[in-house]
């Protein structure tokens, strides 16, 4: 009989009683007995207090490290994903200038004591026009042409082409400055130079060739701590409220070199400057000015209120500081700072007064006195000598109002112009559709 040796480990079957019920053998508790250790529970080794304190410590000193790696990598990798994933620049928006309110006197009952002056008030006075000029300084800084094998002589020697801008606003990815239009041409990148003398690569944001500023952008990644915490985005003041006499402190290369201060007051404030579809106040100053020097105008309270231009009345070959009044731009430096084109359509004309209409029987409007020869204008039909009345269905009665209707149009977009025109038997009513346009 072959041996199986699974008979050795099957249980014997226990034989049946009469009633089919079989009974328990004494062989069977012998074996049960021998299995028994299988059955016990292994109870784990009671931790000590020791123990599970050194267990809870070393868990800390993980998640310290961890941490700690953490923060550098994400410091070391936020410039690179700022650069691969840039988030979208937020939309530059310029408050509308309030009406100033005019202060009420109070009446004194008792005569008060004028103050006595002296020499060391005169020096307090300087040194308190310092202290705002350097803070003042903050927010300006020199825009440069960026050096090439052509002009390394000029490099060499300290002097490069540049003028003067000012840190108009942040979209949080760029730094947006506002200058004078004059090294566009021709150039393909520029350098910034900050208040602390540190240095960065800018780009073109956009230019506005009809007005002659530029909006020019500094990435913020590119830009060092030391360098945010000497500079910050400059206050635009409201030049409406500036009136003459009022003390004025002027920052650029008004002299021939950069980061000059003057220290002057506003001898006039009634003139204007003239170009293609506006014109813009000015704010004359006694403060001495280059031939080709630029800079930035504030009022007492550190605001910026004009950007001293010597393109201002060129033809007088003036010898002081002019510059544009803020307000008046504040409209096309928005535009600018949000990359989007000026409207342009090459209309040089002005306003026809009550007495204009008067004495020379010309009806209200803007009267064209030149056309852009090149311009959206021009290829409307409009000619020198018509009067525009009216703007997509708008009334226009001064030449800023035109220029807020057109500004509030889109470059490339089709605009009614409504003019008259003299005939044979006075003035005609002539439609022109004008494709806005940009001079860039």
């Amino acid at each position: 009989m072959p041996y199986d040796k699974d008979q050795d480990l099957a249980p014997e079957k226990a034989p049946e009683n009469r009633d089919g019920q079989g009974e328990n053998r004494p062989d069977e508790g012998r074996r049960e007995e021998r299995y028994s250790f299988l059955q016990e529970t292994i109870k784990p080794e009671p931790i000590s207090r020791e123990k599970l304190i050194k267990q809870f410590l070393r868990i800390a000193v993980y998640g310290v490290i961890l941490g700690v790696f953490s923060c550098l990598g994400f410091f070391a990798l936020r410039p690179w994903a700022e650069n691969w994933f840039p988030q979208n620049p937020e939309t530059v928006t310029i408050p509308e200038d309030e009406e100033p309110v005019e202060d009420q006197a109070e009446e004194e009952t008792e005569e008060s004591q004028k103050p006595v002056l002296d020499a060391q008030s005169y020096a307090e006075i300087n040194e308190s026009l310092y202290q705002l000029a350097q803070e003042a300084e903050k927010t300006v800084v020199i825009v440069s042409r960026a050096a090439s094998e052509e002009d390394w002589n000029a490099v060499a020697t300290g002097i490069r082409s540049s003028v003067t801008g000012v840190i108009t606003a942040d979209n949080g990815q760029e730094l947006l400055i506002l200058a004078d239009d004059a090294l566009c041409g021709g150039a393909e990148s520029w350098t910034v130079t900050f208040a602390d003398g540190s240095e960065q690569t800018a780009s073109l944001k956009r230019r506005d060739a009809n007005s002659g500023f530029a909006v020019f952008s500094v990435a913020r990644s590119e830009i060092s701590e030391t360098t945010w915490n000497t500079i910050k985005v400059s206050e635009l003041g409201n030049s409406n409220a500036s009136r003459q006499g009022d003390t004025v402190i002027a920052v650029g290369n008004m002299f021939g070199y950069d980061r000059g201060i003057g220290y002057g007051v506003i001898s006039s404030c009634d003139h204007k400057e003239t170009f293609y579809d506006g014109e813009c106040d000015v704010l004359a100053t006694d403060i001495p000015l280059s031939s080709d020097g630029t800079g930035v105008l504030f009022n007492m309270d550190g605001e910026v209120i004009g950007m001293i231009s010597a393109s201002i009345w060129d033809e007088k070959k003036g010898s002081t500081a002019n510059a544009y009044a803020i307000s008046d731009i504040k409209s096309t430096i928005e535009l600018l700072a949000n990359g989007t084109p000026v409207p342009f359509a090459g209309i040089h004309g002005t306003t026809v007064t009550k007495r204009i209409q008067d004495s020379r029987g010309i009806p209200a409007g803007i009267y064209v006195i030149d056309v852009d020869t090149e311009s959206p204008a021009m290829q409307a039909g409009i000619q020198s000598g018509d009067v525009i009345t009216k703007v997509n269905g708008k009334e226009v009665s001064s030449i800023m109002s035109f220029r807020q209707v057109l500004l509030d149009t889109e470059a490339g977009g089709q605009v009614r112009f409504t003019g008259l025109r003299q005939g044979a038997e006075g003035y005609v009513e002539i439609d022109f559709n004008v494709t806005i346009g940009s001079k860039e």
